[in-house]
């Protein structure tokens, strides 16, 4: 099902695999998005971040799995740290039976090895768990600050700094092939992402000409 201009879908699936296993699409990802942010008035690599999860469904083809016991889902988890522009600084896909915390530790330590000025990241109370912000400090020198839902507050209503992933999230689900997780492996949802994202940054680039 590919546009009538591709090449057949043998050589188009064999350069998307090669790239996918090299880094080539992360290497793209990252380097568009240090373009959106200094095309913004900002420096390349953020000091701050903000930290969150997705779970979402997925095909009858896809590959490993698990069930989120709290959003009633079964398919896998997108686990994102973001930056204030909500511009992807690092992802990881997992079954959705993994919890937050875990999936942190995945996320934070690649978000720390792309970028070594990262030192503060917002996050909701689900990352407060099994000691995860002073062990994210000791060990990465990222502080981890929750921004919490008042207890009086009664239905939806906008949280500084983590509506910003939400609506990264937001984006993905407007890209048809990351409604759910249509990939067999992990690797290949993580890559569509990177593309979905590089497509969105390069729309950005353009009208900012």
């Amino acid at each position: 099902m590919l546009p009538h201009d591709f090449p057949k879908w043998r050589t188009v699936y064999g350069i998307f695999a090669q790239w996918k296993l090299d880094g080539t699409w992360q290497k793209i990802h990252a380097t568009l998005v240090k373009m959106v942010r200094k095309r913004l008035g900002k420096r390349p690599c953020p000091t701050v971040g903000i930290v969150d999860s997705q779970s979402v469904k997925t095909s009858s083809t896809g590959g490993e799995k698990g069930f989120d016991g709290g959003k009633k889902i079964l398919g896998r988890k997108r686990h994102l740290v973001v930056d204030t522009l909500g511009l992807i600084q690092s992802v990881a896909v997992t079954p959705a039976s993994v919890s937050e915390d875990s999936g942190a530790c995945l996320v934070l330590h690649e978000a720390h090895e792309n970028n070594k000025r990262l030192k503060l990241v917002f996050a909701d109370s689900a990352y407060k768990r099994n000691g995860l912000p002073a062990w994210i400090e000791a060990t990465l020198g990222i502080k981890i600050q929750p921004v919490l839902r008042p207890v009086a507050m009664k239905g939806f209503q906008v949280l500084p700094k983590r509506w910003i992933v939400e609506r990264t999230f937001g984006w993905l689900n407007n890209d048809r092939r990351l409604s759910k997780d249509y990939e067999r492996t992990e690797e290949s949802a993580i890559a569509m992402i990177h593309i979905g994202q590089i497509r969105r940054m390069l729309n950005r680039l353009e009208h900012m000409n």
